[in-house]
């Protein structure tokens, strides 16, 4: 195919409530929306940055950089794809910049599913027809409105807590939800907050039959987690660690992990997501996949991605009323009561982008011809 028309978009949009990691606060989102054109069709990716390059490396204006003045130019100079992995190779001679590269990608990966006639699901060789979900909570300044929130979600049906924790909102917390909600599947995400220095706490984590632990320490460590993983029964799962299948592989061989986060925009694209499923299915490492706070175009990436075979625990893909009172899409991503988000069977990434919505988000717009 030739893509002959690419659009680029900063949006932004307020959340229906504040979002509280340990990296901080969030109470709106500046993103950026793909439109790749070819062939009389359209496809949508979603670039998960932030504005502040807390989580990694990237922001909303470093990667309008790449996107502008490298990766389009790349796309355009090569012309024609056969298959969206062709882009994971043109783009390979530009370092890092993965959710740059992944906003592209996933574009043409819709694209290209669209003009085939499928889902994108089904153009990545997903075998589900629904998905099992988890819900991502932020840190709160008062216990009682966690449970709060446990029991709303709970009630809706969520497979999955995921607990945000950082030095001291951690373990009085875990025990806390553990005392009063008993034996519901929950894990803890530290993003990257923890030193070995506190192998203590974990210890005391430990007891408390979480699913895993996620990221407990740096952010760009595999030696250290693996020191952990060794002196906890708890699975470590590792997020912010792994950028790449070379990353998958070294930390899988080094025992730094049990579980992978994959998160499309942190690797790259759909292409790289789906080899580093395919290596952990080959090593017996079960995946699923982590949220950034995505609006229904990048949510519904995350859906597709989720129809792989190893994708066997609930990922963070909640639906849109979770963090938007109006999504940019129709319909609007829903959670049934048994937990599960059913997959879409319309072609490419099965949801209609509402076009008046998107406008009306938009701060940023601008359009690039091959011409």
């Amino acid at each position: 195919m030739r893509i002959d028309k690419i659009i680029l978009r900063q949006l932004k949009m307020k959340m229906v409530s504040p979002f509280r990691t340990s990296f901080g606060t969030q109470t709106d989102r500046e993103f950026l929306l793909t439109e790749v054109h070819g062939e009389g069709w359209t496809g949508f990716g979603e670039c998960v940055v932030n504005t502040a390059p807390m989580y990694n490396e990237e922001t909303v204006g470093t990667a309008k950089h790449i996107i502008e003045q490298f990766l389009i130019p790349i796309l355009f100079e090569r012309g024609e794809f056969i298959h969206p992995d062709n882009i994971r190779d043109w783009f390979s001679p530009i370092r890092r910049n993965m959710m740059a590269k992944s906003s592209l990608e996933g574009a043409v990966w819709d694209l290209y599913a669209k003009s085939k006639g499928q889902t994108l699901a089904q153009a990545l060789g997903g075998e589900k027809d629904k998905i099992e979900v988890g819900i991502s909570i932020g840190i709160q300044e008062q216990i009682d409105d966690l449970y709060r929130l446990v029991e709303q979600y709970l009630e809706q049906g969520y497979r999955r807590m995921k607990i945000k924790i950082k030095p001291g909102k951690d373990i009085e917390v875990l025990q806390g939800l553990r005392a009063r909600f008993g034996n519901i599947p929950m894990m803890a995400d530290a993003n990257s907050a923890y030193t070995l220095d506190d192998l203590s706490l974990f210890k005391e984590i430990d007891d408390l039959g979480l699913m895993m632990i996620e990221q407990p320490l740096a952010h760009d460590d595999i030696v250290d987690h693996a020191k952990l993983q060794r002196e906890l029964k708890t699975p470590v799962c590792l997020d912010e660690s792994i950028h790449s299948l070379e990353d998958a592989r070294k930390a899988i061989e080094l025992g730094s992990t049990r579980v992978i986060n994959i998160k499309i925009g942190r690797v790259g694209g759909l292409t790289e997501a789906k080899r580093i499923h395919d290596y952990a299915l080959e090593h017996g490492v079960p995946v699923w996949c982590g949220g950034m706070l995505e609006s229904g175009i990048g949510r519904a990436h995350n859906i597709a991605i989720t129809s792989l075979p190893n994708f066997t625990l609930p990922g963070d893909t909640a639906g849109s009323t979770r963090y938007w009172q109006e999504d940019i899409i129709d319909p609007f991503v829903e959670v049934q009561n048994d937990g599960t988000i059913i997959l879409p069977t319309n072609s490419g990434i099965g949801y209609h982008p509402n076009a008046e919505k998107i406008e009306k988000y938009t701060i940023w717009k601008k359009e690039y011809t091959t011409g």
